[in-house]
Formats: structure tokens, sequence, C-alpha cells
């Protein structure tokens, strides 16, 4: 597993390069050889330490935890347990699907399954507690964050008025907006 560690706002010293190397390297186990774990550290203007961590590509899927706190390194610990609960999560998930098919590309995790499964709750299972329909409206990107700022949402489903491609608005954890696009 490789570990790409940035620094944003924030000067990356050995010790918090080798703790991340530290934490991160225990889900080495759950994860193949070629995996590559991106590791994001920011601060902000509240004294606040952000850390962000990308996993791509594992059987197509990314997985991804972030967690804000004073404290970098208490940071680093949530967003290292929450990861590792997602992984374990997913995988347990994929295997039920695969119902004994031996196609899964985990490496170890057969063994490894019966050791996490205690972290992963009975009622794991996917709920959507709620369905919407309705009719996709025209609008820019600017239109579509007044609406959404209206709705009190904090994404909103447009279609745009230039491409007639479906998008979406969405209001990020540091204040600002993003906006995804049909490739």
């Amino acid at each position: 597993m490789k570990i790409l560690v940035t620094g944003k706002k924030i000067r990356l010293t050995e010790g918090i390069n080798g703790y991340i190397d530290k934490k991160f390297s225990k889900l080495e186990k759950l994860l193949s050889e070629d995996t590559e774990l991106r590791v994001t550290v920011s601060a902000n203007k509240k004294e606040k330490q952000k850390v962000e961590v990308t996993l791509d590509n594992i059987n197509g899927h990314i997985v991804r935890a972030e967690d804000v706190q004073e404290d970098l390194y208490s940071a680093i610990d949530v967003v290292c347990d929450k990861l590792n609960r997602q992984i374990v999560k997913y995988k347990h998930k994929f295997k039920s699907r695969a119902s004994g098919n031996e196609t899964i590309r985990f490496e170890n995790f057969n063994e490894l399954l019966e050791e996490e499964i205690e972290a992963v709750p009975e009622d794991s299972e996917l709920v959507f507690e709620r369905r919407k329909k309705f009719d996709i409206r025209p609008m820019s990107p600017e239109e579509a964050v007044l609406q959404m700022n209206l709705l009190g949402h904090d994404f909103f489903l447009f279609k745009d008025q230039d491409t007639f491609e479906v998008c979406l608005v969405y209001r990020r954890g540091d204040g600002g907006y993003g906006l995804i696009e049909q490739a």
C-alpha cells in the first residue's frame, strides 16, 4: 500500500508523517499492495485541523473519510477508525453478495473478515427513508445554488441550461460550493 500525504496551509513534520504512516499502515492487512491511500491534512482559520483520506479503486469504488478536530492527532485517529469500519463494512457486503463465489480480489480477506466482523452492526442494511421524484428544470449553476439555499438543502440536482446535462451543486464543509457535472 502506498500512502501519499499532502499538507494544505500546514507544514508536515517528520512526526506528523510518521504518525500517519503508523496509523494507516494498520489498514495494509485489509488492502492489496497496489492500493493508493491519499491523505490530505489542512488547517483552517479557526485553529481546527482537518484530515481527509481517499482510497481509490477498491473493486472500482472510492472510499473516503474525513474529520475535523482541534488536535491533529485526534483527527488522524478518528479518520483511520472511520476508514477501517468502511472497508470492513464494504468487504462484508461484497462477500455476502458474492455468496461464496471466489472471485473477490481482496488479499487475506477471509481470515481478516472473521476478526473484523464484530465492528459491523447487524442492522447495516441500506434503507432508503424516502424517495422523491421531481422534474429537473434547466438553469444555471448560480440559480441552482440560490434554489438550494432557499430550500435549506446541502445539495441540489438540476439540468444545465447550456448543455442540458444533469448536474449537482452541493455545499462543501468549508462553506464553499461544489459542482458535479457528467463526464
